[in-house]
């Protein structure tokens, strides 16, 4: 599979493996990696961003892709709709089928309230899916959600919101539990303890996984329990506008069938957005590990409703995506890859950076060597550098990454690339959406009554850079906790008349922005078709 190029290249990182092996690189101070950061990663390129000319956040930056959908105009505006033809009427609707709204549904049910889910795909469509390599708890006996919390507040540069980090750390053992408890089947000894490993920027290892397939399992776990519990999942259709009452309260949803294209009303006392990220906006050009339908949906409907966002400009650009073959390209390459003993490795056969640096230092250092230190290794589709897997059975001992990483092995096995012999290709790809909607810590839009978040989201958990293992954790933390807090809310609250008034006041503001497009928003699904002219 691998050019004559690209084999000259491996013959390098084969010569100096063992070397490698002996002198692992140093961490970078943090002065080093500042400057690093400033230089090449694509947070810190002005041509990505652009100003945001209407709702709570004007005048800050956003990517130019997501202000797109933020100045276009709502799908409904001049449609008509009535209001008082109610389809669904709940106590609390979860907008979202991945982990987040799982959780949030199951506690809700749990809590005595009507809940439905409504999601655009089906349930289990979403990011958790994807997620590969684990989850973070400080549970074991050398660590705690005191150093969890260092860890985590230092990564995102400080600027996590504290009430919102301690919240992840202190309740994640109980999130740990909960889910072995239904049944979640985590990695462990023969005497039944934990299995954990280290992340990047992680002091311990309190990495918990399933092989390579945590995100999965845990979603297998979580849909089967929505399900047993029978929760109304609705399915294939999307929120595409929050509803208000004349009392200025969040009351539910206008949806859309995506099979029928059909209109209908869910009103709610409290509703929880759980519509993940936004990879499939593909900022910068960048490929994406995400899911199909991830295109930032809550974040226009939400901030159109008047909800701020936090953190916006900030995405996680994960350091190894797959750069080679084509038909994987930007694909998942876990972080636990490294944690096995994986070096990277450039085409000289040199280890540039520590391999446990957090993701946006690692992300840049590659972007580095394959730009201004010309280090990159050619392929038919752009750039990449080595991960020189076949490190992970010298240290761990043969058969480690079949028993570890099967995913991985089958994934690139595929095309005859066998990563227990030879070192597979990597780049970075877009992840994960470190900002999003603003809550206070018990998971509520401070600025709207009754509309909670939960997941990828929201904004603030991990600051400006998240560690590796806490989304799964977050999506179980704050999912929970916004199911319960919608259900009590729910019984508290009474809804007036529906309107759609927000959206006509959002338009006037794009007009006197002097904001003109025929672009409509919240995207839903990704636009891949090419219209040749």
């Amino acid at each position: 599979m691998y050019t004559e190029e690209m084999q000259k290249s491996i013959k390098k990182v084969e010569e100096t493996r063992q070397q490698r092996m002996e002198n692992e690189p140093r961490r970078m101070s943090a002065e080093e990696k500042e400057e690093l950061l400033k230089g090449f990663h694509p947070d810190y390129r002005e041509e990505g961003f652009v100003e945001i000319k209407v709702g709570p956040n004007k005048g800050q930056k956003i990517p130019v892709e997501l202000g797109k959908l933020l100045h276009s105009n709502s799908r409904i505006l001049n449609e008509k709709i009535d209001l008082n033809q109610v389809d669904y009427d709940v106590d609390v609707l979860v907008i979202g089928g991945g982990g987040a709204g799982s959780s949030a549904a199951i506690e809700a049910k749990e809590a005595g309230a009507n809940v439905m889910m409504v999601t655009k795909l089906r349930i289990g469509d979403a990011n958790t899916m994807m997620a590969e390599g684990g989850i973070q708890a400080a549970d074991k006996e050398n660590d705690s959600p005191v150093q969890h919390y260092l860890d985590a507040f230092g990564g995102g540069h400080f600027a996590a919101r504290p009430e919102l980090l301690k919240r992840l750390v202190m309740e994640a053992p109980d999130a740990i539990e909960w889910l072995n408890e239904l049944g979640v089947m985590f990695d462990k000894d023969s005497e039944g303890n934990m299995v954990t490993t280290h992340g990047g920027g992680t002091s311990r290892k309190r990495m918990h996984a399933c092989k390579d397939y945590s995100g999965a399992e845990i979603m297998r776990t979580l849909r089967d329990e929505v399900l047993n519990l029978g929760i109304p999942v609705v399915e294939f259709t999307s929120a595409i506008e929050l509803l208000k009452d004349d009392k200025g309260q969040v009351a539910g949803a206008v949806l859309l069938n995506m099979e029928t294209g059909d209109f209908c009303i869910a009103r709610a006392k409290t509703v929880v957005i759980a519509t993940g990220g936004a990879g499939r906006l593909h900022y910068q050009d960048f490929p994406t590990s995400n899911h199909y339908g991830a295109t930032a949906d809550g974040l226009v409907m939400g901030y159109r409703a008047g909800a701020p966002l936090l953190y916006q400009d900030t995405i996680q650009y994960h350091p190894t995506g797959a750069a080679y073959p084509a038909q994987i390209f930007g694909a998942l390459v876990t972080e636990k890859v490294r944690s096995l003993g994986a070096m990277l490795v450039n085409s000289e056969g040199e280890a540039f950076m520590h391999p446990l640096e957090t993701r946006d230092v690692s992300a840049a250092s590659i972007i580095r060597e394959c730009s201004a230190n010309g280090k990159g290794i050619d392929t038919p589709i752009g750039k990449g550098i080595w991960l020189d897997t076949p490190m992970i059975e010298m240290l761990g001992g043969e058969g480690t990454i079949e028993k570890r990483i099967p995913a991985m092995l089958r994934m690139f096995m595929n095309y005859d690339i066998d990563m227990r012999k030879e070192p597979i290709l990597i780049y970075p790809t877009l992840h994960y959406q470190n900002g999003g909607l603003e809550i206070n810590g018990d998971g509520f839009v401070a600025a709207l009554d009754n509309l909670l978040v939960a997941g990828e989201a929201v904004g603030g958990i991990h600051g400006r850079n998240r560690l590796m293992g806490n989304s799964l954790l977050d999506i179980i933390v704050f999912g929970r906790n916004a199911g319960k807090a919608a259900a009590k809310k729910a019984g508290e609250v009474t809804l007036g008349n529906l309107n759609l008034d927000h959206l006509q006041a959002y338009e006037e503001e794009l007009k006197e922005a002097q904001v003109q497009t025929d672009d409509v928003s919240p995207l839903l699904l990704p636009r891949y078709a090419r219209h040749e002219r």
